[in-house]
């Protein structure tokens, strides 16, 4: 927000300060979800910048393009003129009628696409991420640094969403039981893909993009794409199956956890270790 504001202003970014958003500076700001922060804010930003511009104009135009935005804010107090500015915006062409499907939900898409390898040890069911490539199109990033982070944190909060976080419910109490970092696992830095190559979409011209700057929401999109990892897995369960000649079918379901890969392995093991639940027994635990 302090790039677009700088720019807009055509000042450096230094020159810029920003404060928590509440309700004695904005009374109705939205919150900072769905990916549609920057959209919102940004724009809104460029509009209250773009009333102090008009009203700076004048002053530009007397003291030359040279001028610095402490001369313009100065001869331009001293004249009585309101150097503030409240913006607005709210997303355009936004109408979606649930149960007639008619109507635009979203005023643009986000897209991508993600690669990765992945090992699998068939004696306990652990596994490595040993590469992961991404490729997001963002549209023209505000901010190139900010972006590659939300790509690489996204995939690996959905990495773990696929592969490690399973949720379980105590059969007799109804209770969950998987709380806690002792029985729910979340990813962390061993979990990052050894090799960790994400990169934008660039050299486009997105005529048809009107967002602020031409830019796209990139928060929330890449988690998803988490799940090559998960996918990766299951190939790899049956190149293992493939081994020993296991033919059925692999129903792998999400999250992958250790227990079910080394399970899905289906080797002589497993098969020994097999063992068949008898009439009106039942798991301790519910998953959904």
């Amino acid at each position: 927000m302090t790039m677009i504001a700088a720019e807009a202003l055509g000042v450096p970014s230094d020159q810029v300060y920003i404060s928590e958003t509440a309700t004695n500076t904005v009374a109705n700001t939205s919150s900072t979800a769905a990916s549609a922060s920057s959209d919102l804010n940004g724009y809104a930003i460029w509009n209250a910048c773009s009333q102090i511009n008009e009203r700076l104009a004048p002053y530009r135009e007397k003291l030359g393009p040279d001028a610095t935005m402490k001369q313009l804010a100065h001869a331009a107090y001293f004249d009585r003129v309101n150097l503030s500015a409240n913006g607005f915006y709210a997303t355009p062409d936004i109408g979606y009628v649930w149960g007639a499907n008619t109507g635009q939900m979203f005023f643009y898409f986000t897209q991508g696409v993600a690669a990765a390898e992945v090992e699998i040890d068939t004696l306990t069911g652990d596994w490595t991420c040993r590469r992961a490539d991404i490729k997001m199109d963002v549209g023209r990033s505000i901010n190139p640094a900010i972006d590659y982070g939300q790509i690489e944190g996204a995939f690996v909060q959905g990495m773990g969403l696929f592969t490690i976080e399973e949720s379980l419910w105590h059969r007799a109490s109804g209770q969950i039981f998987t709380r806690g970092p002792g029985a729910y696992k979340i990813p962390g830095f061993r979990d990052i893909p050894q090799e960790f190559n994400v990169s934008l979409l660039k050299d486009v011209n997105w005529e048809n993009l009107r967002t602020i700057q031409r830019s796209r929401g990139v928060g929330e999109p890449p988690l998803f794409m988490g799940s090559s990892v998960f996918f990766a897995i299951r190939d790899a369960l049956k190149a293992a199956r493939k081994e020993w000649n296991v033919e059925d079918v692999l129903s792998l379901r999400s999250p992958a956890t250790v227990e079910r890969i080394r399970v899905s392995c289906a080797d002589p093991i497993i098969k020994r270790a097999n063992v068949e639940p008898q009439e009106g027994e039942k798991s301790f635990f519910i998953s959904i």
